[in-house]
């Protein structure tokens, strides 16, 4: 693996800002991805996750959401002090991202093939005949069966399954470096679900791209990635490869998670849970953010914040780690 990052981000944070309010959603966030490396960023509803990736290709609302500090760097550019004009010119084309739910990312209104096209019109001077031959390898690269049948349907004609390849096609069809997979199967079927991470694997081992895949199944993470960053409530609190952080989660939250994932013949009665809730961005407590529901809790965790520290393996935010 390439020693240099592809896609840096570093320090990011992401806050909302107006009518007299003003606090970080998403605070100091360091993830680098590599070339051909799958990095899969982990965490439950509210974390941070999607909306750290769409600060990546400048799509969070502006207002009321902002950059409030830190850089995403992308090859050799910082994307957070460039134009709208350059970062058209990447999104879509340096980095490309499939959305959570294919149906309301794709246009009602336009064919398969008509949306296909004017993505690649949109960042290439080719003629009409040439986007669409362009359009018909990214929806059979994809996996679909019959791509020139798909190239004339609409949205409203496809099955979930069969959307989602749609938008990873379209997300393919400039043949980008980066390619961000927001949760890329939820709510399709668990046979649909495994088809698609794997083909998505085979895409990426086959053009050499990094994928950045964000999801909250840890299974999805342990048979896909090769690096996870585990996110709550806005920051990152433990990293590493896939192998080392699943055997032995540092963090008491990554514990709590595991925890959570039913496992067949384990002979427990119960699923571990975390007690208590998930506090708000605007009143998290001064030290860990994890503190009150965490129990390897410990006086210093009260009043002040944990770094992310290096171990051995694994970067970890946390005063008393687990192991």
């Amino acid at each position: 693996m390439d020693n240099t990052p592809l896609l840096d981000i570093r320090n990011l944070s992401i806050g909302l800002r107006g009518d007299g309010v003003g606090y970080d959603i998403v605070r100091d966030v360091n993830i680098s991805l590599y070339r051909n490396e799958t990095l899969a960023v982990v965490g439950e509803s509210g974390c941070g996750k999607s909306l750290t990736a769409l600060a990546v290709l400048a799509l969070i609302a502006s207002p009321p959401l902002f950059v409030t500090g830190g850089s995403i760097m992308f090859d050799g550019r910082d994307l957070t002090d460039i134009s709208p004009r350059e970062m058209r010119a990447i999104r879509g084309a340096e980095i490309a991202m499939v959305f959570q739910d294919p149906m309301s990312a794709l246009d009602p209104m336009f064919t398969v093939g008509t949306q296909l096209t004017s993505a690649v019109k949109a960042h290439h001077k080719v003629k009409s005949a040439v986007a669409k031959k362009r359009a018909l390898e990214a929806l059979a690269d994809a996996g679909l069966e019959d791509p020139r049948r798909r190239f004339d349907e609409y949205p409203f004609q496809l099955s979930g399954g069969i959307s989602q390849r749609v938008m990873i096609a379209l997300a393919l069809v400039n043949d980008p470096k980066v390619l961000i997979a927001d949760e890329p199967t939820t709510a399709l079927d668990v046979t649909v679900q495994a088809q698609i991470l794997e083909r998505l694997k085979e895409l990426k081992d086959e053009r050499g791209m990094a994928l950045m895949l964000i999801t909250h199944n840890l299974g999805v993470v342990a048979s896909v990635a090769d690096r996870m960053v585990v996110m709550y409530t806005g920051e990152v609190v433990e990293s590493g490869a896939v192998d080392e952080v699943l055997a032995s989660p540092h963090h008491p939250y990554t514990n709590g998670l595991l925890g959570a994932v039913p496992r067949l013949n384990s002979g427990a009665n119960e699923l571990m849970s975390i007690p208590g809730r998930v506090p708000q961005p605007y009143e998290l407590p001064v030290g860990c953010t994890f503190a009150d529901r965490c129990d390897r809790r410990i006086e210093i965790c009260g009043v002040e914040r944990p770094g992310l520290e290096q171990g051995a393996r694994t970067e970890v935010r946390c005063h008393n780690p687990v192991g």
